[in-house]
């Protein structure tokens, strides 16, 4: 993607486009990270948990998570 202008509002809002919004995958009522690294502000969507369970980022059986689980509670001491 080539560089884009992009409009600022009165109160200071930034407005995006829609090439933008679709190719970094922000939705109406989504939530995006921002943050500002070495003068630049940078701009990143935060994946719904609907999203983040349709496409995992590992995918692992029901049996290994349930282990995960447990071990995890066990070092909070919260299973025996």
């Amino acid at each position: 993607m080539s560089e884009i202008l992009l409009k600022v509002g009165k109160k200071g809002e930034i407005y995006t486009t829609k090439e933008i919004r679709r190719a970094l995958g922000i939705r109406e009522g989504g939530v995006v990270r921002a943050k500002i690294e070495e003068g630049k502000l940078i701009v990143e969507p935060v994946p719904a948990l609907e999203d983040m369970i349709r496409n995992p980022v590992i995918k692992i059986t029901p049996e290994e998570a349930e282990r995960l689980s447990e071990e995890a509670q066990r070092e909070e001491g919260i299973y025996g």
